[in-house]
């Protein structure tokens, strides 16, 4: 029997003494009497019979009667009956309870993919998936990791109205068994910016040459942002994502309405869209300066395109290149091109170096543009080189990210599927795995000491003539 069931036994059953409460004071007075009248006699007549006859009851009613007086004069409940066991209901914890002093990393990593205006949300025990889309061909997906919370709890006791889900090794065998819902992005972000959050949006160099020619005094933009928390609970299924923001003594609290995903035929995960990118048929795969992707589509934005082209190859030129038309003004393009006046081909701003002080060439194909880091080309057999067309307006709201990260990852798939994956320093990333283009799914844990990846994928434009004119570009 356990602890916990000897306490509720004994509350359902106290305890009621033979000699009643108010009967103890009177009884244990007799008993002293009598001690004190017995011990007399045998004073008087000493004697080893005497011993038996008044002495042993002499010390018993002595016993009794003071075990009977402190009960009834120093300690007049002990055995009143035990009070009620109070015990917690755990159905009636949160699902999710989540505790971070750095909004300002949560608000960016939401706000690059704000360009919707509502967003999926999934709680799992690794953390909270927020996925967004826009007419079945752009998503992006967001994670904040349990990493990013000082502190983070997932009830798998409240997962489905308290009823517990088979788990192992802290995972259930069913994810779809995650509560999952559809909130307002855009209520979320301004709800993370009440106190003030720096922008991020200008990229991580920027904000620091920014904020070192600004001055910050207790009422800026930075410094309304240090030093808040934000608390994100969930109660159980159809109750509001409650958000709690407090700082200096005020506390402010919003919950947000939350909607079931009726569309469930999509995926094979009930109530979520993903466009697939088959990982086991990347035909290129390219790892660069975000900073470089960025100021090529703001370039190519200038001529209000419609199309966005994307061109590699492994070993003719121009081998990766980027070009906009379809827009009220000529076509133009932005090619990556090879330096061929350094003559190892490596931009020397870009180099890195062993321990031992020697260069460390960056992993590349033997010809591929400078600014990469990683240029991997494998058309199919039939041609020499990739080619696929996205809708301009898509990729430009991939901006914000572009501007707040620090590397991108541009993969694409034999279907035409484009992925941007970008990696985004949230502090010091020392010793942190900062490897683009993992085997990582979307969805799971994308948040490696203080850096998290956004990804956004893209679905191509067809047309009719595309058999022609990419056998156009074959050799």
């Amino acid at each position: 029997m356990s602890l916990e069931e000897v306490w509720l036994s004994a509350a359902a059953n106290p305890f009621y003494p033979t000699v009643p409460t108010k009967s103890q004071f009177f009884t244990a007075l007799v008993l002293l009497l009598a001690g004190f009248v017995l011990t007399g006699i045998f004073a008087i007549n000493r004697s080893a019979l005497n011993i038996a006859i008044l002495g042993v009851p002499a010390s018993l009613a002595f016993g009794f009667g003071a075990v009977f007086m402190i009960c009834a004069v120093g300690a007049p409940t002990a055995f009143a009956p035990l009070p009620p066991v109070i015990t917690m209901d755990t159905s009636s914890a949160p699902v999710l309870s989540a505790v971070s002093t750095s909004v300002g990393q949560l608000y960016t990593l939401l706000k690059c993919i704000g360009f919707s205006r509502q967003a999926s949300v999934q709680i799992t025990p690794q953390g909270i998936r927020f996925s967004v889309e826009e007419g079945r061909v752009l998503q992006g997906l967001a994670f904040l990791d349990k990493a990013l919370f000082t502190s983070y709890i997932f009830n798998v006791r409240n997962v489905d109205n308290g009823v517990t889900q088979p788990e192992e090794d802290g995972d259930f065998f069913d994810t779809s068994l995650y509560p999952r819902f559809t909130i307002s992005l855009s209520a979320l972000l301004e709800t993370l910016q009440i106190f003030g959050i720096n922008d991020s949006s200008q990229g991580p160099n920027q904000m620091i040459n920014a904020t070192n020619t600004q001055s910050i005094n207790a009422f800026s933009t930075p410094a309304l942002g240090m030093h808040h928390s934000c608390t994100i609970s969930y109660l159980r299924k159809g109750s509001p994502l409650c958000i709690t923001l407090a700082e200096g003594g005020i506390t402010t609290t919003c919950e947000l309405t939350t909607y079931e995903i009726e569309d469930s035929s999509l995926d094979s995960t009930p109530g979520e869209f993903d466009i697939p990118l088959q990982r086991d048929a990347i035909v290129f795969k390219i790892i660069m300066r975000s900073t470089w992707l960025h100021n090529a589509i703001v370039e190519l934005d200038s001529t209000s395109p419609t199309v966005l082209s994307l061109s590699a190859s492994p070993n003719k030129a121009p081998f990766f290149a980027l070009s906009a038309s379809g827009g009220p003004f000529s076509e133009s393009t932005v090619e990556f091109a090879i330096d061929k006046e350094s003559s190892d081909g490596v931009d020397p701003a870009y180099k890195s170096f062993n321990e031992d002080g020697s260069s460390r060439q960056p992993r590349r194909g033997k010809l591929a543009p400078t600014v990469t880091e990683t240029f991997l080309v494998q058309p199919p057999s039939s041609k020499s080189r990739v080619k696929q067309r996205y809708r301009f307006s898509l990729v430009r709201k991939a901006l914000q990210a572009m501007g707040a990260s620090s590397k991108v990852s541009i993969r694409g798939d034999e279907q035409g599927v484009l992925s941007l994956q970008f990696m985004i320093e949230l502090g010091d990333g020392a010793g942190a795995d900062t490897s683009l283009g993992s085997s990582t799914q979307a969805g799971t844990r994308t948040a490696v000491g203080n850096v998290s990846f956004i990804d956004f994928r893209f679905v191509p434009l067809v047309d009719e003539d595309d058999g022609d004119h990419e056998g156009s570009e074959n050799e």
